[in-house]
């Protein structure tokens, strides 16, 4: 540490022993500022090195640990109740023997700055690679303090950096036969431009290309296609690289290829290049493809990101196969709401729906009618003509009722020849209305003239209305069911609605 510079007393103060006690207890109260301010900054750091990801470790000119974070404690299996201080890093056994003492020892030898690998140091499932990243500490005057150790798991970055640069023969030729559309793109002059954009004092580039548009497809430009393998030909159903980057340079007006290359243009502005992501892109003949792609810089060009590989899979199939679930459980959900012979609710719905409706007017302070309606006479029919024209029937008056409605009304085959409609927002006079459309819609029309014969049926009607004539689903349908009976006992062919 620097020595304060000594500086003499002014005669006026050794004279002045009361203002010399003065300037003792202020000299005092700096030093104890300072001591307090240097304890914060100390506690600050060491909350900043716990909460690190990274092992973090100080190492004197010696070799001895003098400073380490809690996660370095647990790489180096170190005993919390023995004094980090006595860990020797040039002959602690678990770093000689991974190799990191003599990488140490050239640090310091050297002074030089140093990324080195080594496997996991106590060799977990979870841990197969350490990154050490020692950088020496030169004070001020050039002189030499030691080493700041900086450690990282990149257990899974090795296996793919290790996949990748066993062998660049074996890389080419294992991306140029893969069977998965691989493609090696070099985006260092992106990179680069955004960085620039960045220093210029433009802070978010996605609102900076939401006012240049222009500019986005410019940036996705800079992006050059270093090489790809026939499944990616394929994919873009393109015949040569050639092809690819024209390809490329037509699809700008494409929305969906634009908002793909606004993606990509802002992860590397980013510089978060290793990730996986599923997109939907049109090919260069138009055809449209969801896709999975994982994009990984390779290891030396994280920084530039001059090489990127992304990996492409085409998932339509499986994107086509789950919407196709989607529907088919859509129209089992349907299905079971549904009446088989008529097409309309059954009762199961009924239920459900109307009380979700009757508990939404009740906030909404709005009005419901019903409709509860059968065929008179309509056992005459069936012993006139039989069960199965009977049925036919009543298939078509459940065509000729939802004919008259529009959504969201809708009618429900309840039982039999009996039908039911709601009426959302409908008062009792416009629910008789809508009973009068149904009774004409039906007794104008023939029934069964498909099967050859000639048959006219009418219908009679009871409506019921919340909140004025019942205050829940329950009572609802029976008022609608009681004016009903009162309509068929008034000589049928009638409407009628509760009466108070």
């Amino acid at each position: 540490m620097a020595h304060m510079k000594q500086t003499p007393l002014n005669a006026s103060l050794s004279n002045d022993p009361e203002a010399l006690l003065q300037r003792i207890r202020d000299l005092e109260e700096r030093c104890r500022k300072a001591e307090d301010a240097l304890l914060a900054l100390e506690a600050h750091n060491r909350l900043l090195g716990d909460s690190s990801p990274f092992g973090i470790m100080i190492v004197d000119r010696d070799g001895r640990v003098f400073g380490v974070n809690r996660k370095m404690m647990d790489i180096l299996s170190w005993p919390a109740d023995q004094d980090i201080r006595q860990l020797d890093t040039l002959t602690y056994p678990l770093l000689a023997d991974s190799g990191v003492s003599s990488v140490f020892q050239s640090c310091i030898k050297n002074k030089s700055r140093m990324t080195s690998d080594h496997a996991c140091l106590q060799g977990t499932d979870d841990c197969a690679h350490l990154r050490f990243h020692i950088s020496p500490i030169i004070e001020p005057n050039g002189g030499f303090n030691g080493l700041i150790v900086f450690v990282e798991d990149v257990t899974e970055l090795k296996m793919a950096e290790e996949s990748i640069l066993a062998s660049e023969r074996k890389y080419r030729q294992l991306f140029e036969s893969a069977p998965v559309a691989m493609i090696e793109r070099d985006a260092a002059e992106l990179k680069a431009y955004l960085d620039g954009l960045r220093a210029d004092g433009i802070a978010d580039l996605g609102a900076h290309f939401d006012q240049h548009p222009q500019e986005l497809a410019r940036c996705f430009g800079m992006i050059k296609t270093v090489g790809c393998n026939s499944a990616f030909l394929e994919l873009m159903e393109a015949q040569d690289l050639r092809e690819l980057d024209t390809g490329f340079a037509s699809n700008n007006s494409n929305t969906e290829f634009m908002r793909m290359a606004r993606a990509v243009v802002l992860m590397v502005g980013d510089g978060n290049m290793a990730g996986e992501r599923e997109e939907t892109f049109v090919s260069l003949k138009g055809t449209e493809r969801s896709i999975f792609s994982k994009y990984l810089p390779l290891a030396g060009h994280k920084e530039t990101l001059s090489r990127i590989i992304i990996a492409i899979v085409d998932i339509t199939n499986r994107k086509h196969a789950e919407e196709a679930l989607r529907k088919s459980e859509q129209r089992f959900r349907e299905q079971a709401m549904r009446d088989n012979l008529t097409g309309l609710y059954n009762r199961r719905y009924l239920y459900q729906s109307l009380t979700d409706l009757v508990d939404r007017a009740t906030l909404n302070q709005s009005v419901i009618s019903v409709i509860f309606m059968d065929l008179d006479n309509f056992k005459g029919i069936v012993d006139t003509y039989g069960h199965l024209n009977g049925s036919r029937a009543i298939k078509e008056v459940g065509l000729a009722i939802q004919e008259t409605l529009e959504p969201p009304a809708y009618a429900v085959a309840y039982a039999g020849d009996e039908f039911v409609v709601v009426l959302p927002d409908f008062d009792s006079s416009q629910a008789v209305a809508q009973a009068r459309r149904i009774q004409a819609w039906i007794r104008d029309r023939v029934f069964l003239s498909a099967h050859g014969l000639d048959v006219h049926i009418e219908s009679s009607f009871g409506i019921a209305t919340f909140p004025n004539d019942a205050g829940d689903m329950t009572n609802l349908l029976a008022a609608a069911d009681q004016a009903l009976f009162e309509a068929k006992g008034d000589g049928k062919n009638k409407i009628k609605t509760v009466e108070k």
